[in-house]
């Protein structure tokens, strides 16, 4: 199991509807997170700064790997698109932090 801590920003003014999307989120994406292997997925939002929490089976890039290979992902993306920063090729913007110290 890996910790995974990144942080992803909001395009400003857009804080109300990302609230509102979380507020509805597709079961179907949590279906495939979960049988992806992320457990304990949280999101914390500070302004426009979002940051995001979750414990990955086996490990990150193999669980958020499987998901990102979904079509309700594709869509959960493309949906996003209008409310999170992307890079230059359309990707959300991310920035992953290094685990320091983990309390038990």
């Amino acid at each position: 199991m890996q910790r995974v801590c990144f942080q992803m920003e909001l395009i400003p003014g857009r804080e109300a509807e990302y609230q509102r999307r979380h507020d509805e989120i597709w079961p179907e994406l949590v279906a495939e997170l979960r049988s992806a292997g992320v457990r304990n997925y949280t999101l914390f939002r500070l302004d426009t700064t979002v940051i995001a929490y979750a414990e990955c089976h086996p490990d990150a890039a193999t669980a958020f790997g499987k998901v990102a290979s979904t079509e309700v992902d594709a869509r959960w993306t493309r949906w996003f698109s209008d409310v999170l920063v992307c890079d230059a090729q359309g990707a959300v913007a991310r920035a992953e932090a290094a685990e320091v110290w983990h309390l038990e």
